[in-house]
């Protein structure tokens, strides 16, 4: 399989965010046959779950992969187990790391476990503006173009993390 251009979403909210933000980064590009490309600035955001929770710090990065996108996927949800993700159902709860598929080539997935692009990726303002930071010019399968999903998403909070 040639390698195909995926952009994957991360984010964490517990356990010295920063941190696992950043180690997930280097280690996408660890993943087999997976390089990374580029990546975003840290972001800090509110979290769209509970108002309880700490701000999430959030980055996206483009990785050139071999794998499938089922493959990608199993290989991402293995390394939030490394950074002690417990999936127990709760939906947009704490998390010491979040990555998600954002967009996998120019494909469409729409199965149970996957779908891609990532539902509700243009009103994410967490999401479009690390992405435009690095694919400005990026078309999203089924979207437009990501300059058009940014006029309609405004940024409501999200603060870059100087370095």
């Amino acid at each position: 399989m040639s390698p195909v251009t995926a952009y994957v979403g991360v984010g964490a909210n517990l356990d010295d965010p920063i941190a696992h933000v950043s180690r997930a980064l280097d280690e996408l590009g660890q993943l087999p046959d997976t390089t990374l490309v580029s990546r975003s600035a840290l972001y800090r955001s509110a979290p769209m779950g509970p108002p309880d929770q700490p701000d999430y710090i959030n980055a996206v990065c483009a990785l050139s992969t071999g794998l499938c996108a089922d493959a990608l996927l199993d290989a991402l949800r293995a390394l939030e187990a490394q950074h002690g993700r417990l999936r127990d159902g709760t939906r947009w709860g704490p998390r010491t790391l979040d990555l998600d598929i954002l967009l996998y080539g120019d494909e469409s997935i729409q199965a149970e476990h996957l779908k891609v692009p990532h539902p509700g990726m243009a009103e994410r303002a967490f999401v479009l503006y690390p992405l435009a930071e690095i694919a400005p010019d990026l078309n999203v399968p089924g979207l437009g173009t990501l300059q058009g999903l940014l006029r309609c998403c405004p940024r409501d909070g999200l603060q870059p993390i100087r370095g």
